[in-house]
Parts: C-alpha cells; sequence; structure tokens
C-alpha cells in the first residue's frame, strides 16, 4: 500500500519514461514490499509526478536535474534487505525513465518513510501491516487456486 512521489525537473524524464515511471515505481516498491501483482493491490498503489518548473532545482555546484523519490510504506513492510533492494531498483528505473546512465546514480535520492502500525487510515478506517499482509496471502491463495 504504498505511496509514491516522485519530484523532477520540468523536462528531466524522457518522453517514454514520464508516461510510465509511475507505475514502474508501483510495481517495484510492491514487490519489494512482498505484496501480489494483482488489481486490488496495483490500485493501493498511489504515484505521484511533481515536476518543477524551470531553475526551481539546482544544488550549490550545478542545475543539473536531481530526482527525489518518497515512498511511503506501512512500518514493518521492510526488512533492511527488501529497503536495501527497493531503494536500488527505484534508482535505477528513475535513471532509466530520464535516459541516464547508472553512473549518474548519485542524482537520484530515495527517502523511505515508515509510517507506524495504526497511524494510517484509509476508507474511514485504520489500516494495519498485518491486515495487509493477510489480505495478500488470501489473493495468492486465490490466484493459485485459478490456476489449478
Amino acid at each position: 500500500m504504498p505511496m509514491i512521489r516522485l519530484t523532477v525537473p520540468s523536462g528531466a524524464l524522457t518522453k517514454e519514461g514520464r508516461a510510465t515511471v509511475q507505475r514502474d515505481l508501483a510495481a517495484v516498491v510492491l514487490r519489494w514490499e512482498g505484496m501480489p501483482d494483482t488489481t486490488f493491490f496495483r490500485s493501493l498503489a498511489w504515484g505521484h509526478l511533481v515536476e518543477l518548473p524551470e531553475g526551481a532545482q539546482v544544488t550549490a555546484e550545478d542545475d543539473a536535474p536531481r530526482f527525489l523519490v518518497d515512498i511511503t510504506v506501512p512500518g514493518g513492510a521492510l526488512s533492511e534487505r527488501r529497503r536495501v533492494g527497493l531503494i536500488e531498483e527505484v534508482t535505477k528505473t528513475v535513471l532509466a525513465a530520464a535516459g541516464l546512465p547508472a553512473q549518474e546514480a548519485l542524482r537520484v535520492w530515495v527517502l523511505v518513510h515508515e509510517q507506524p502500525d495504526g497511524t494510517w487510515g484509509a476508507g474511514g478506517s485504520v489500516v494495519r501491516h498485518a491486515d495487509l499482509v493477510a489480505l495478500a496471502q488470501k489473493e495468492r491463495a486465490d490466484m493459485t487456486k485459478a490456476r489449478i
């Protein structure tokens, strides 16, 4: 149930990258959270693309584009191994969307925000990580039954 906010300077993504990066990032985050690739879980993976106007993002050194990815997940959704893998794959996904080589990885910063259990609400109710895990297990079981 991630929320993903990608902040980029306007024009920093390729045309194809701009068209696909939000769904690509959602798929990456869901996979590292361990959630199934189903319509239900994809519908919970919100992506926001924030494009900054020209000149709104610079460093003290230059004005080459930099990319900030804020990912909010329920607390407990990511182990250390999963967090490391998530950050690595998100970085590669953003670089590809911008048409940049792996050597430019320091241009991509990924901040993972883990929302404490009991502080995430949706549909007027508190959503707990354990409830999401149970839903994921049910969806996986249903997918397995459908294949048999």
